[in-house]
């Protein structure tokens, strides 16, 4: 999958999809079917740079997040109260970001990239 969603453009992506196809299409068949459905949503990334992509595409932030919360709740088979939920869920989520502590990689690269494409939204932040 990764020469699809690494492609230059559009166009190439599309081709790597067909190859992804007749390579994987028999055996993951729902997967090639996910891609195709989806392809409006997913071409709208190759409109931005590849560093942009990048932090579109990378998981490891919400991977990271996910095994967080697993590790504090597979102790608990039940809870109170929602609101209990909820507060164990939001301090957990407070300590996960304290952790969070690595910079993006070229971020002055990707910040200039999209004040080109977003100046209107990310001005009140700077």
């Amino acid at each position: 999958m990764k020469p699809i969603y690494k492609a230059v453009n559009e166009d190439l992506a599309l081709e790597a999809l067909v190859e992804f196809d007749e390579k994987w299409g028999k055996k993951y068949p729902y997967a090639v079917k996910t891609w195709h459905n989806n392809w409006d949503g997913i071409k709208t990334m190759f409109e931005y740079s590849p560093e942009i992509r990048h932090v579109i595409y990378t998981t490891n932030t919400i991977e990271d997040f996910n095994n967080g919360v697993k590790r504090v709740t597979k102790t608990k088979s039940s809870f109170v109260s929602d609101e209990s939920l909820f507060k164990l869920l939001y301090l957990v989520s407070q300590d996960i970001t304290k952790k969070w502590t690595m910079p993006i990689p070229n971020w002055s690269l990707i910040l200039n990239q999209l004040l080109i494409y977003f100046e209107e939204r990310l001005e009140k932040y700077l």
